[in-house]
């Protein structure tokens, strides 16, 4: 469970279209990036250089050219979140602070109510079962606040570790994706697609 705190509503229709801007799990507390983040969120991106190369080469993080232009992004980024056209969400560690990883959530649909969810793990936090936690989280704020009908998710058949997360958080595997090009060892490129639908999720 997660103890929400605080939410801003959508000002065009006035229903909520927007996640909690911090929210509470057992370890962790998530939250949405802010002005003076930048030097946290470059660090961040700087450590997990090579950790996130072989399936996130188009994350953010991985396009940090310094503490400034780290700066500008997070604000980007929290101007987007009020606006309900993405959210990332930071995972920090109660009691010491650290970034631990990050959520992204994606509104596909709002008319169907239908989101894209993605996350990573800091290179030091991995295989603490921190991003899952975080993940349940984000799954509780979406299907309870935002009273979602499908969340879905993309990741590389050969990421193993995020299937099993997937999976572990009451995902379905749906099917295969095929991209375009192929891997470095000649192998087809595709995703798995994964999906939890709001009966799924309140019937874990």
């Amino acid at each position: 469970m997660y103890e929400r705190v605080s939410g801003v509503a959508d000002m065009k229709t006035g229903a909520d279209r927007v996640l909690p801007t911090y929210a509470e799990t057992e370890r962790l507390y998530l939250r949405a990036y802010k002005a003076g983040d930048g030097p946290m969120y470059y660090a961040a991106g700087m450590r997990n250089q090579d950790h996130l190369a072989e399936f996130e080469s188009d994350n953010v993080l991985m396009h940090l050219k310094d503490k400034d232009h780290a700066e500008t992004v997070v604000r980007e980024l929290g101007a987007d979140w009020m606006a309900g056209n993405c959210f990332f969400i930071g995972i920090f560690e109660k009691g010491s602070d650290q970034w631990c990883g990050q959520v992204y959530v994606e509104p596909t649909n709002w008319e169907s109510l239908e989101f894209t969810i993605g996350f990573v793990a800091d290179v030091r936090y991995q295989g603490k079962g921190y991003v899952s936690e975080a993940v349940n989280g984000v799954l509780e704020m979406l299907f309870e606040d935002l009273n979602a009908y499908l969340v879905r998710s993309e990741c590389s058949h050969r990421n193993v570790r995020s299937r099993r997360l997937l999976e572990r958080c009451g995902f379905r595997w749906e099917g295969y994706i095929q991209k375009d090009g192929k891997n470095s060892d000649r192998s087809i490129n595709r995703d798995c697609l994964y999906v939890l639908s709001q009966k799924e999720y309140l019937n874990r």
